[in-house]
């Protein structure tokens, strides 16, 4: 494997490690409450892996939203992912390729059968879709970890790019606190980081949400 090619496979296996870890669990949790006291700080973005000019305010952005915020990380993270009410924007794949825009629909499906053609084991429980954006992007991580060039690929190229672009800008839209809106833009500035040096052709897929 090339140089290159290592440095972007170690690239997604940090920032799709430390993004994933963000959407998957709450900042109270034991994994990501050691993120939000790093990320509270804005010198983070000097050393993230994926540079943009965009970075500084993003961060800056993200450290306000922990220190400043009328609404707690708490309260804006069961309101983004949990409920009770409608989420402002869905963060399971198939929700937006599916025609119904249904949970375990057809979309989730191919995924769940791909990671058993692979040997994936499920990165979830089983009544629970596996197809959310934190899991897919600690999944790549996973894979990035391992070497899996050619799965890190099919992954993003068929089961998350197809939909996250439209996911990130519902959610920066509507996150409506200032970390998680800064956090969908450090996502849509990383992915495309990811994309750059893609094997595999994105999945030309239509949008239902």
């Amino acid at each position: 494997m090339s140089s290159q090619n290592s440095t972007r496979l170690a690239t997604i296996a940090l920032t799709g490690r430390v993004l994933g870890v963000l959407y998957r669990q709450s900042p109270q949790s034991q994994d990501a409450a050691p993120l939000y006291a790093t990320l509270a700080n804005t010198a983070w973005a000097a050393q993230w892996p994926v540079q943009s000019v965009e970075l500084t305010e993003i961060a800056q952005r993200m450290a306000d939203g922990i220190a400043h915020s009328q609404e707690s990380l708490n309260e804006a993270y069961q309101r983004l992912f949990i409920g009770p009410y409608a989420l402002p924007a869905a963060p399971w794949g198939s929700v937006y390729l599916d025609k119904e825009n249904v949970l375990f629909g057809d979309s989730m499906l191919e995924l769940r059968q791909w990671m058993r053609e692979n040997g994936i084991a499920h990165q979830t429980e089983q009544n629970e879709p596996d197809d959310h954006i934190g899991t897919l992007l600690m999944l790549a991580a996973w894979l990035a970890e391992q070497g899996h060039q050619q799965r890190v690929d099919e992954l993003l190229a068929r089961h998350l790019l197809p939909w996250a672009g439209r996911f990130l800008e519902l959610f920066t839209q509507k996150a409506a606190h200032p970390f998680y809106q800064g956090l969908g833009e450090l996502t849509r500035l990383t992915l495309a980081g990811w994309r750059e040096g893609l094997l595999v052709p994105v999945a030309g897929k239509e949008l239902y949400y």
